[in-house]
């Protein structure tokens, strides 16, 4: 696969940061670009990805802006697409659902349907969601029931199952990744992780919703990036695969752990508050799909996770620790 320029949309949040990293460490790709909406954020948060060699990133909006993008893909000619884009974050898209459709649904529909037409595209990889299996008892498999328990899961099973639709009958080269929880550096503070950083840093205490009951599968960005490298090199188009780490943790582990991480007490680090609406009680995925057809296991335990994130926390303090942790919609 060396010698592909890649594109990578919603390129300027941290995940896809870590995959373009990992592409430019790994792939020996010919050029990765990075496309989000708005511009690069601070070094805390892009962590320099714009310096490096192979690399270039462009500001456009999937939605609003899909003539320029749609110019800029026409001119580079990426082989390869993979799609983070999207309006995320699942406990506030009860307010302003349609923002979550607008995006997740339509804007990537029409996106789609413009790549039908290219001639140079091989393959679309869609960065999905666990979330729309819901809260489930056991791993959940690829093809188990759909049961969104928020608009902005429902609105990202919409563009899945559109995505399945048209690669059966147009052959629309696509595969879908649903992964877990990600965490890394660079994440923004809204994000229970780097939020429990930076609180133990500063000495204050990290709000834990419901006494952190809710057990998720997290997974560090790098072993996601080593996912997607791996569908791209080795799945068959038109797959759809989980991807996630075998057992899921509790919240309150996390933070546990987290804690440990930075070497301070539990109690001193979080308080326990009221659940979320629309919390779900366990995400839990089975990924032997993804092991089966392309050999991946993740391969970054919370011991080094959490240390990485911990030395990310400690380098950056200065620039990160007076900004605010809450999630801000935007467009």
């Amino acid at each position: 696969m060396s010698g592909k320029t890649y594109a990578i949309l919603g390129g300027g949040g941290s995940f896809a940061i870590h995959t373009a990293f990992h592409l430019l460490e790994n792939a020996s790709p010919k050029k990765v670009i990075g496309i989000g909406r708005n511009l690069l954020r601070p070094e805390p948060f892009s962590l320099n990805i714009d310096k490096q060699p192979g690399y270039e990133y462009h500001a456009y909006h999937v939605t609003y802006e899909l003539d320029l993008l749609l110019e800029l893909l026409d001119r580079e000619k990426p082989e390869i697409i993979i799609n983070y884009a999207a309006q995320g974050e699942g406990a506030v898209s009860w307010k302003n659902s349609w923002r979550f459709f607008e995006t997740n649904s339509v804007g990537l529909s029409r996106l789609s349907e413009e790549l039908m037409k290219r001639d140079w595209l091989e393959r679309f990889v869609h960065i999905g969601t666990s979330e729309l299996y819901g809260s489930v008892e056991h791993a959940a498999k690829e093809d188990d029931p759909i049961r969104p328990s928020s608009p902005y899961a429902a609105s990202k099973a919409a563009f899945d199952l559109y995505l399945m639709s048209v690669t059966r009958f147009l052959k629309f080269p696509m595969n879908i990744i649903r992964p877990s929880n990600c965490y890394c550096p660079g994440q923004l503070l809204h994000r229970v992780i780097p939020k429990a950083v930076v609180c133990g840093l500063k000495g204050e205490k990290l709000p834990l919703h419901g006494g952190g009951r809710a057990e998720k599968s997290y997974l560090h960005a790098r072993d996601l990036a080593r996912a997607i490298q791996l569908v791209i090199e080795k799945a068959p188009i038109g797959t759809v695969y989980n991807c996630g780490p075998q057992e899921p943790t509790s919240i309150r582990r996390v933070v546990e752990l987290t804690a440990e991480a930075l070497g301070v007490p539990f109690e001193q680090l979080c308080e326990v508050t009221g659940d979320r609406l629309g919390q779900d009680s366990r995400y839990w995925l089975d990924s032997s799909a993804l092991r089966n057809d392309t050999g991946w296991e993740p391969q970054i335990d919370w011991a080094a996770g959490l240390a990485d994130m911990v030395e990310w926390g400690k380098r950056y303090y200065d620039q990160v620790k007076d900004l605010p942790t809450g999630y801000v919609m935007r467009a």
